[in-house]
């Protein structure tokens, strides 16, 4: 039940988030919001990391999947790399949180069914509208101005910095996490869109809640 309230928690502070701070708030308090977030559960975030969720939050998980046999199996070989993780089930990107990550360990579990999740996952990347680059790379310059402004002593903030700057220049946008980030926390999620997951898995921790 707990595991359940703490999702609710998440995922409503969230939505109200989206809603109270288009009315309400700036911009920049709700990339402040998001930077404090994260930085609160991962402490060892870099600006790269930082970047990639705010990228995730525009771009979902990516590319057209044109191979789903290929990518079933790089998600087989994912799961069977890790038992555990102590990473929340579900997150959301960025400031405007229109994905989620959404941690494997559910499938591990048994919480929410292996086909189930993928079907979510592959209709998340399939229904995606990015904005051009172009228009990425200017918002990504608002927002990162804003994280300089938080005077955040990031570890490498300034080779980051430019490392983007030069992706995004050469008409690019996807970024790893920093090493760091991986060898700290280990992730392993997917991403899908906020609403597909409302749809098609946010059942799964209500019938869980209701076997407690």
């Amino acid at each position: 039940m707990m595991i359940y309230i703490r999702l609710v928690l998440v995922i409503s502070l969230a939505s109200l988030c989206i809603t109270a701070c288009s009315t309400q708030h700036s911009f920049e308090q709700q990339v402040c919001q998001s930077v404090e977030n994260q930085l609160e559960q991962y402490s060892k975030s870099s600006l790269q990391d930082l970047y990639k969720s705010f990228f995730q939050d525009k771009f979902g998980p990516g590319h057209i999947i044109s191979d789903t046999s290929a990518a079933r199996r790089y998600l087989d070989s994912e799961l069977s790399s890790f038992e555990t993780s102590s990473n929340p089930e579900v997150e959301p990107t960025g400031w405007e949180h229109n994905f989620y990550r959404v941690n494997l360990s559910l499938i591990k579990s048994g919480k929410i069914p292996y086909g189930v999740f993928f079907d979510a996952f592959v209709e998340s990347v399939n229904s995606i509208n990015p904005p051009t680059v172009e228009d990425w790379k200017k918002e990504w310059t608002a927002i990162e101005r804003v994280i300089s402004s938080m005077n955040l002593s990031l570890t490498d903030f300034e080779k980051d910095k430019i490392r983007i700057d030069s992706l995004l220049n050469a008409g690019k946008y996807a970024v790893h996490h920093s090493a760091v980030y991986e060898e700290t926390y280990r992730p392993h999620y997917r991403i899908i869109s906020r609403k597909i997951f409302e749809r098609q898995l946010q059942m799964y921790f209500v019938e869980s809640s209701s076997k407690i």
